[in-house]
């Protein structure tokens, strides 16, 4: 199955912390928390002005982004979960 976001929406493949810190302690999969640094997989449109006019989007596929830990949807698609989220909620592209 393949999405196609609409509008503003951004689908984004989250990226995996590091498992492991600096002194090497291994952090258990129950402690982690949820990444919140994710690849930009699908792009929609845009939004739409009042007066009528288009809004380009900021990020585009491939671009890496910074997000609230608990911020839009997760959805599962052919057995891994994506996230979609409003342009908005993306707090930065990491350069």
């Amino acid at each position: 199955m393949a999405l196609r976001p609409l509008k503003d929406r951004v689908i984004i493949k989250r990226l995996d912390n590091e498992r492991t810190t600096a002194s090497g302690i291994v952090i258990p999969e129950s402690a982690a928390e949820k990444p919140d640094q994710g690849e930009v997989i699908a792009v929609g449109p845009g939004r739409t002005a009042d007066n009528g006019t288009a809004i380009p989007m900021e990020v585009k596929v491939g671009d890496k982004v910074l997000f609230s830990k608990y911020t839009g949807q997760t959805v599962k698609v052919d057995g891994e979960d994506l996230l979609v989220v409003h342009e908005d909620e993306i707090l930065a592209i990491v350069e």
